[in-house]
């Protein structure tokens, strides 16, 4: 009964906390005239994604390795798989040149770096987490001076600028709800996932990964429902791009985390690469530069064979 009452009470709070971010990431658009696709993939992303680092560095410290590689894996497939298909199938997203020009391509190279540091040896070590933040580094700074928007926002007059306090306070009570929304639904899940005896990588890489991966769900399809898209989609490819280079890589300059269940590295990590490499194709199959709701069908029909294939 308590495990469920953690469950509802971390459902709401990252609703909550979805909607005060999307508030605060409209706002700083406006006030700092940046692209919402830059917001989106910096500030929306990080706080999104920082469940997934508090998870992450917990498990690690606490010998936990297999829980702190498959959240961060399987959030990923997650995000694109569950929350990008379910978002589309609420509604299209039409996408311009900078996302395959930037967005895309830097996810997929975020994907291959970190699969090659850890398929060879299974474990990331220090030096390669410092090379990971630096990557991210430099993306951030290629964002902020360089980066035009990828998505139509369809109701631009919509957007009201708020005073500075106001989207401090927004900002940081979506953090915070996020935060404590996702520690209350893991501890729920986990929970109950390990009165049935359930290994510790198929309960990261479903129960824990989907649990930090709510706050993408509830930002995103809040972001959907105003109408503020080019939020959604950046969200989304920043959060799995920050997934790899911020939450890895701190967690491994921290300590050292290495594989412990071999189907990490024979399975989970080939749907990641496979399911983000699928969703540039479907950005121009079968209408150019579209994601619609057929697209949506086929990635959560992708996550939803993962999930069967990973419990069978």
């Amino acid at each position: 009964m308590q495990n469920l009452l953690f469950i509802v009470l971390g459902l709401v709070l990252l609703i909550a906390g979805g909607n005060w971010l999307l508030k605060a990431a409209v706002a700083l658009s406006l006030k700092l005239n940046i692209p919402k696709i830059v917001i989106g993939m910096t500030v929306v992303s990080f706080a999104t994604s920082a469940p997934e680092l508090i998870v992450s560095i917990k498990s690690a410290l606490n010998g936990f390795p297999d829980l702190a590689l498959g959240n961060v894996v399987g959030s990923n497939i997650a995000n694109l798989g569950l929350v990008l298909g379910v978002t589309v199938l609420l509604g299209g997203i039409d996408v311009n040149k900078s996302f395959y020009k930037t967005d895309w391509p830097v996810m997929m190279l975020a994907s291959i770096l970190f699969f090659c540091f850890i398929y060879f040896d299974g474990e990331l070590q220090q030096y390669e987490g410092i090379v990971m933040v630096v990557v991210l580094f430099f993306f951030l700074v290629y964002l902020l001076r360089f980066q035009k928007t990828a998505v139509v926002d369809e109701a631009p007059e919509d957007d009201k600028p708020l005073p500075l306090y106001k989207t401090v306070l927004f900002l940081g009570l979506g953090g915070t709800a996020l935060w404590g929304g996702s520690e209350l639904l893991i501890d729920g899940a986990v929970g109950l996932a390990t009165a049935y005896g359930v290994s510790e990588r198929v309960i990261a890489v479903t129960i824990v990964s989907v649990g930090t991966s709510i706050p993408e769900l509830a930002a995103s399809i809040i972001a959907v429902i105003k109408k503020e898209k080019a939020i959604s989609l950046g969200n989304l490819i920043g959060s799995n791009i920050f997934n790899i280079l911020a939450v890895l890589g701190i967690t491994s300059i921290i300590t050292p985390i290495r594989v412990m269940d071999q189907g990490l590295l024979e399975s989970d990590i080939f749907w990641m690469l496979g399911i983000s490499f699928l969703l540039l194709p479907l950005v121009f199959v079968p209408k150019g530069r579209r994601l619609g709701w057929r697209d949506g069908i086929i990635l959560v029909g992708c996550y939803l064979g993962f999930v069967y294939l990973t419990i069978a």
